[in-house]
């Protein structure tokens, strides 16, 4: 069989360098953290957080916010909350000894009922 001549792709990946934004989400944490033994629920909860938002932003350096840590932690570390809506700020990194460019900073936002809300785009300004 004669070789095919193959060009070598490069995998396309989301540039996260695209901007600063800022995005409001919805979490389920209660599929997240199901079938996890007792004492492993809220860790694995924050966990799950940090990783939705290195998928959800593309940056590998997420922070979150203690009092985003404190809600998840509110009710001990059996039962943390079903769902949880958190704002995802992706900012420059202005250290000068960075690794990233960017980082994302996930901090807690208050809602009273989670029907009919859907991700959203904030302009902080």
């Amino acid at each position: 069989m004669a070789p095919t001549d193959k060009k070598t792709k490069t995998p396309k990946t989301r540039s996260a360098i695209s901007d600063v934004v800022t995005r409001e989400y919805t979490i389920n944490l209660h599929k997240r953290v199901h079938g996890r033994s007792f004492k492993k629920r809220s860790p694995w909860a924050v966990k799950s957080i940090v990783e939705f938002a290195e998928k959800a932003m593309g940056t590998r350096d997420v922070r979150l916010d203690p009092k985003l840590n404190q809600q998840v932690w509110s009710r001990g570390i059996r039962n943390p909350p079903r769902r949880i809506r958190i704002r995802l700020e992706r900012k420059r990194n202005d250290a000068e000894d960075a690794k990233e460019k960017l980082y994302t900073y996930a901090s807690y936002v208050p809602v009273v009922d989670f029907k009919g809300l859907e991700t959203t785009v904030v302009d902080v300004e």
